[in-house]
């Protein structure tokens, strides 16, 4: 039976967590894996549970952070070696950027004879760290994927990004897999689901919510959304009302930007209920979805963003920023309006758009559950997988 090292950045709530998960639990018994995770950022709600409902129980190697810090980062490598030489894998499969350098070095070392990345997303846009440091990151990942049998994008035009645009590998290396999830659950119960949601929070029937699912961090430009909700708040008759599903850094910046704005909001504690509410972290995002008529996204940049996948198995329409494998999630102008990357305008005219026009909102929603149920299901994801291992395994001892 071939053995498979699966080694991701931490347990965080994402795409991440959700593909390493499937892949442990469902590649068995023709595959044996050992599931290693580094410790989950502060600013993050933990998904443990995610794994462990599923009956696994990953290893966590303390060291290995999201933060670069060269002693744990070292430890953490010597650790995964030791991990190799006991486990003695076939395959090291790493996911995201810091598994994906310490376990694949540790893998090189070890000669490791199958070695596969996945990016999750990336970090090759300059606004992350400036031009020098994204030179040096380019530098290392072009060397690593040179040693990587196969490199995965979840999204052609990640892989487009990735192969054309930043040349990380070349084109003999790539594999295109779409993440997958269970995605059934949030079709079942919407009417029980949404009438209990709304009643948490106070939420009246004529009233419509819109939602955005995710960590409070610079990335996901909350900024841009608030500054939407003020100018569809002053261009509309309908009621509203705002979840901001989450919680990190920017959580009191956040806060500031909405007072600035004169946006009243509260948190999800409180008995007394205004425009927008910060829930911070919820479990359940199959109840989210299910209380809530359009859900939200402003990053500026993102992989494969889960919340939308969700949004869309949900029947909810969306209203998106066009980043990262966006595009390759929903169907533009079917079941999500997008606009370009913080573009302010083009964005709250979206927004209001699907707020005020109902037959819009119903139009968008039909088609939601029909273009994932297949497409994002974890079952074409193992399959893909499985395929993909068994023939590289096949190459090797060729």
């Amino acid at each position: 039976m071939p053995r498979i090292l699966r080694i991701t950045n931490r347990f965080n709530l994402g795409g991440p967590t959700y593909n390493v998960a499937y892949l442990s639990k469902y590649l068995a018994p023709e595959f044996e894996t050992l599931l290693v995770g580094g410790t989950k950022d502060e600013s993050e709600e933990g998904s443990e549970y995610i794994v462990e409902n599923l009956g696994l129980k990953p290893l966590i190697l303390p060291e290995m952070r999201r933060e670069i810090n060269l002693l744990n980062d070292y430890k953490a490598y010597k650790k995964l070696k030791q991990i190799i030489r006991e486990f003695k894998p076939d395959i090291v499969h790493t996911h995201a950027a810091k598994a994906g350098a310490l376990g694949r070095l540790a893998a090189i070392s070890c000669g490791v004879p199958v070695i596969y990345h996945t990016f999750h997303g990336h970090i090759f846009n300059s606004f992350y760290f400036g031009k020098l440091k994204t030179a040096f990151y380019k530098i290392v990942e072009q060397y690593l994927a040179k040693k990587s049998s196969k490199v995965i994008a979840i999204s052609q035009k990640q892989a487009n990004e990735l192969v054309d645009q930043h040349q990380i590998f070349t084109a003999d290396k790539l594999l295109i897999i779409p993440l997958g999830f269970d995605l059934q659950k949030f079709q079942d119960n919407q009417a029980e689901k949404r009438s209990s949601f709304r009643k948490r929070y106070g939420i009246k029937e004529d009233e419509l919510v819109i939602s955005i699912i995710g960590r409070l961090v610079m990335i996901k430009n909350h900024g841009l959304f608030l500054e939407a909700i003020h100018h569809v708040r002053k261009h509309t008759s309908k009621k509203i009302r705002i979840l901001i599903v989450g919680d990190g850094a920017e959580r009191k910046s956040i806060e500031e930007k909405a007072k600035q704005l004169q946006l009243e909001f509260t948190d999800g504690d409180a008995k007394e209920f205004k425009l927008i509410t910060f829930t911070s972290w919820l479990k359940d995002i199959d109840v989210v979805c299910a209380g809530s008529d359009i859900i939200a996204l402003t990053s500026f940049d993102e992989g494969t963003p889960v919340s939308l996948i969700e949004a869309q198995a949900a029947n909810k329409p969306i209203v998106s920023t066009n980043v990262g494998g966006i595009e390759n999630v929903v169907i533009p102008g079917q079941t999500a309006l997008l606009s370009k990357n913080n573009e302010l305008m083009p964005y709250a005219e979206n927004l209001l758009r699907v707020v005020n026009d109902d037959a819009l909102r119903a139009s968008m929603a039909e088609k939601g559950w029909e273009h994932v149920k297949n497409k994002f299901h974890f079952t074409r994801l193992v399959n893909d997988m499985r395929t993909s291992y068994l023939q590289s395994l096949s190459d090797y001892r060729i």
